[in-house]
């Protein structure tokens, strides 16, 4: 199986920019579509923004305009930059393949006001 790391979550002010990365072992991420999630403590999974292997993006309504999904497939991996940042945009973010069998720890994002 494909192994995904998350990392460059943190705390931040609301208005705040973290920008997220997923590293990927092997060719898949050079493909294969990739995809955010996030989930905040009692609420459902969402998903936030996906990536085709040619590079086509699509995102939730929540964060059009604020964030950015990119890949470098090179590096076999895939960036969520977030801008703006708001409380609501807090959870535990996962980036994973389509579809989505490659579960990593996900890296914890927390946006104070």
């Amino acid at each position: 199986q494909v192994q995904l790391v998350e990392s460059g979550g943190g705390l931040v002010q609301a208005g705040g920019s973290l920008r997220l990365s997923c590293a990927a072992s092997g060719s898949i991420l050079s493909t294969n579509a990739m995809v955010w999630y996030r989930q905040a403590p009692g609420k459902e999974r969402e998903l936030v923004a996906y990536i085709t292997g040619s590079g086509s993006t699509n995102y939730a309504d929540s964060v059009k305009g604020r964030f950015t999904i990119s890949r470098d497939n090179a590096k076999n991996t895939v960036y969520l930059q977030m801008n703006s940042l708001k409380p609501e945009d807090t959870g535990l973010y996962y980036c994973n393949t389509v579809p989505p069998d490659n579960w990593g720890q996900g890296t914890q994002v927390t946006v104070s006001s």
